[in-house]
């Protein structure tokens, strides 16, 4: 979507404006590119393949069961080490201390409010009117001239709730923040609204925070630096994304070293690598010139923000990753954090399921070792999490009875790889998050990491459930519920040492 002309005040946007806006919000990206657009989950060829695949392992499974069994392990076992392989690869890359670009506060404040670039903020929220005071108090920290700040606070015009804690807040006084109303239309997704909300938005530079999001006070300086500094191929910086709950319970701190690991080593890894960048869903900004070019959001992807990483690489573009954190609440209820996450892994499959229609110019666009990377990432992840089902079963019936066909269809050529994957594996991933923990700076996270082992349950389950909404619900966006964690679940000691960290580094 590119505008004709500068774009108009919410307050002042004609109805065929905002008629037009909606339908390109929904529709616009499909109709410029269906094949870029999850709308469909399955393209014919890829229902036809799947369907035969399922069907010669029925048939072979009916003739030969030891054998088709054996050979399925031997798979599943290879595409385990090459996952392992690789996401270690990815980490021991990240570990470098130039892994992650780092700006500090004399080069943040350095640049003149003259010359720094037009921002718009959105800020998507669907039935939370529990943060908007939070909001308010977050945004009115950044570190950034007003005159050229533009902060949307998208809300679905039948969102009652919000809409009231919105004006009872105070949103919209003094133009900190102007609501923008969303027109109510499938899909509810985050990028749909989001889509709507670009074609009011006047900065060259988008971002796109949570409303429970406390972004670090420089980090939009800290982009326009980064942008200044690096050529025009550089069309998103990813800001960190840490959790300021960690310790509220096993579940928060699961989530706090998972994503100490995830933004602190394993993107900066990516990045490094030149692979495509699966974006955090926030706190990641773009160039408005690039996502006019490459057509933003893709309103029927539950995972857009994986999604438009990958567009950004396949058109040629680059991601860099930043040294500054935006810190959010960790889910603390685990049916929240199963809706969340199976999102998530139904995301992930939609993105490589798009991305797939024409593999051979994606392996041209963005190279094999790329290729091979993003297969690994984005559809190994959640079909791992529900092969991992299937092999503890397989587990514990041999533990408990030693069955003759588990030892069959566990030749020596089978077994010693999966042994590896077993004990080296799990020990090299239980490392990892005391590294991450470490990131944190919280050591209470110690007993996260060592009963981490349960959290892969947690994983598993929700991934199973993620495919299966795959198949049947492929674009619905399960709500996730925030304000959980009371100001007394929060740590804010070591909220602010992991604030700290962007201006120390």
């Amino acid at each position: 979507m590119t505008l004709a002309a500068p774009p108009p005040h919410p307050d002042s946007a004609s109805a065929e404006f905002r008629e037009q806006a909606l339908h390109d919000a929904v529709h616009g990206l499909r109709e410029r590119d269906p094949d870029a657009s999850a709308s469909v989950a399955f393209v014919p060829w890829q229902r036809a393949l799947l369907i035969a695949q399922a069907a010669v392992f029925l048939v072979c499974l009916f003739l030969w069961p030891q054998v088709t069994l054996t050979v399925v392990t031997g798979v599943c076992t290879v595409a385990y080490v090459l996952t392992l392989g690789d996401r270690l690869a990815v980490f021991r890359t990240g570990l470098a201390a130039n892994a992650i670009i780092r700006v500090s506060d004399e080069q943040a404040r350095a640049i003149p409010d003259a010359d720094l670039p037009p921002y718009t903020v959105l800020v998507p929220a669907y039935h939370e009117p529990e943060v908007i005071g939070q909001l308010l108090r977050s945004l009115s920290g950044l570190d950034y001239p007003r005159d050229k700040l533009q902060i949307l606070l998208l809300l679905e015009e039948d969102d009652d709730i919000t809409i009231t804690a919105a004006n009872e807040a105070g949103v919209g006084v003094g133009e900190l923040v102007t609501v923008l109303l969303v027109p109510a239309a499938d899909p509810r997704t985050k990028p749909k609204a989001c889509n709507y909300g670009l074609h009011f938005a006047t900065g060259d530079i988008i971002t796109i925070y949570d409303a429970e999001d406390l972004p670090e006070p420089l980090q939009l300086r800290r982009v326009a630096a980064t942008f200044a500094m690096r050529d025009d191929r550089v069309a998103c910086v990813q800001a960190k994304l840490a959790y300021l709950n960690g310790g509220q319970n096993l579940l928060t701190g699961w989530f706090t070293v998972e994503y100490g690991v995830w933004f602190s080593y394993l993107l900066p890894g990516l990045m490094r690598l030149k692979a495509p960048i699966p974006l955090g869903g926030t706190s990641n900004h773009l160039r408005r010139s690039v996502l006019d070019d490459i057509g933003a959001w893709d309103p029927f992807n539950v995972t857009e923000d994986s999604d438009l990483g990958v567009r950004i690489a396949a058109r040629g573009y680059t991601t860099a990753v930043l040294e500054s954190t935006t810190l959010e609440e960790a889910n603390s209820d685990p049916i929240n954090w199963m809706r969340q996450r199976s999102r998530w892994y139904k995301g992930y499959l939609q993105t490589w399921l798009v991305h797939t229609r024409h593999p051979v110019r994606l392996w041209k666009q963005i190279g094999p070792w790329a290729f091979v990377r993003f297969t690994l990432l984005l559809a190994g992840t959640p079909l791992i999490a529900c092969l991992n089902m299937v092999f503890w079963f397989i587990t514990i019936a041999w533990v408990l009875g030693q069955p003759v066909l588990i030892g069959d269809i566990f030749p020596p050529w089978v077994y010693f790889p999966a042994l590896v994957c077993l004990l080296f594996g799990n020990a090299a991933t239980i490392y990892m998050n005391l590294i991450g923990a470490r990131e944190t700076g919280n050591p209470r996270l110690l007993w996260s990491c060592l009963l981490v082992p349960l959290y892969w349950l947690l994983m598993s389950i929700a991934a199973i459930k993620g495919v299966w909404q795959l198949l049947f619900r492929p674009s619905y966006w399960e709500k996730t519920f925030h304000g959980l964690a009371s100001e007394s679940d929060t740590d804010v000691d070591a909220a602010a040492a992991v604030q700290a960290e962007s201006t120390q580094r």
